[in-house]
């Protein structure tokens, strides 16, 4: 086995961890990126890139890359209710006003092209096999190319990006908070013909779909069932997803036609502990919840830019690791935690909305003004906490405080 020494191992080079590895090449250190997948390839995904998430890609110098590829700008976000809809315009962030809705091949493969490009050391179609530990701290991995030998590298730092099942999560023991089971199961797939003009959410008494415009003039189509019909409903997936959106949609899958397979599944929500002695964790690894509101990948995105600043601060002995890595974890969870409390209390399609909810949507209806701001929340350009802080609905909804 050869004995090579990297500043930092990043596990998982798709939407968190293609963006740290370039983050910390771009400050100079030398760092390997594996994944077992080559790219470019697809990954269930929410696909959606709100504003936040567009803005890191702007700073980054990567959006106009993006935009070349094809992918349609989305300004308007549409909340299909039944009784009523909400269509709004989030509030811009980073001076862009627009999220995307890019397929996994085009965005993945323009993120490890970056972070390359950015001096990381690139492999893919590498295996993970185990973390090596040492008196109690993670001091690089071993692993092996398709058919290859086993290899052990070592660095300062292992940082997993590899998902829900992070592989470096369960070998570092990373300690779950703010649990909660899984609330809904969605599948998707792409579908021609069927304009989304925009991004769309359509609910319905335990049942929910939406859509938007991905490349190649093809549209992401989404249904989803509360958790607990799963094993009903996936004896016959192909029927009860066209059921779903026949409910929702209607007319609009009129001569529309679906272009590729289904793809899809469940996620329970939860933090983990994302560091501990020589990791870290970044993305789905770290924090995952339903993907109601589609914050994968811009959260993904912040998770690198904290973590890369960081673990900059240990690597420049600006502050210890247990300093820097404490304030990554209370940067992150402050900035999610509110949409996480909110996306998890809509994600339960089990349970109808509640009808102080209902009575609020009611009442911003036709409100271009308050309607931008609930698209807002969706976004993360304005957290939950601030929109229904209760003086505010009750100005919203027209009653006393």
């Amino acid at each position: 086995m050869t004995d090579r020494r990297y500043d930092a191992i990043v596990v998982g080079a798709r939407c968190a961890g293609s963006p740290t590895a370039m983050l910390l090449a771009r400050r100079g250190y030398r760092v390997l990126l594996i994944d077992r997948a080559r790219f470019p390839s697809d990954t269930v995904s929410t696909h959606l890139i709100h504003t936040p998430g567009v803005a890191a890609l702007g700073r980054w110098g990567l959006l106009d890359r993006l935009v070349a590829t094809g992918c349609p700008a989305i300004s308007t976000y549409c909340f299909d209710f039944g009784p009523l809809s909400i269509s709004g315009t989030p509030r811009p962030a980073g001076g862009t006003a627009v999220a995307y809705g890019p397929r996994r091949t085009v965005l993945d493969k323009l993120l490890i092209d970056a972070a390359g490009q950015a001096g990381a050391e690139i492999r893919d179609g590498f295996t993970l096999d185990e973390l090596i530990i040492e008196d109690g701290a993670v001091t690089g991995i071993r692993g092996h190319a398709r058919h290859g030998p086993p290899v052990a590298e070592r660095a300062r730092v292992v940082i997993g990006a590899d998902g829900a099942r992070s592989r470096v999560a369960a070998a570092a023991r990373a300690g779950r908070y703010h649990h909660k089971p899984m609330l809904a199961v969605a599948y998707y797939s792409y579908w021609s013909g069927f304009p989304a003009d925009g991004a769309r959410w359509a609910v319905r008494p335990r049942r929910a779909a939406g859509a938007l415009s991905t490349n190649d003039g093809l549209t992401m189509v989404v249904a989803a069932w509360p958790a607990a019909e799963f094993q009903a409903m996936k004896k016959d997936l192909e029927r009860n997803y066209l059921a779903v959106l026949r409910s929702v949609f209607g007319d609009r899958l009129a001569g529309a036609r679906r272009e590729e397979r289904l793809a899809g599944g469940g996620a329970a929500n939860h933090f983990r502990t994302p560091y501990g002695p020589g990791w870290a964790l970044v993305g789905d690894a770290g924090y995952l919840k339903d993907p109601v509101t589609a914050q994968g990948i811009t959260d993904a995105f912040h998770d690198a830019e904290l973590c890369t600043q960081a673990v900059d601060e240990t690597f420049t002995g600006r502050r210890t690791w247990t300093e820097a890595m404490a304030g990554y974890q209370r940067r992150r969870d402050t900035r999610v935690l509110p949409l996480y409390e909110f996306t998890t209390q809509i994600g339960d399609l089990a349970e109808p909305p509640p009808p102080e909810f209902l009575h609020l949507l009611g009442a911003i209806a036709g409100n271009q003004d308050a309607m931008d701001q609930f698209a807002s929340v969706f976004a993360g350009t304005l957290s939950p906490a601030e929109f229904f802080d209760p003086a505010h609905t009750a100005q919203l909804a027209g009653t006393p405080a």
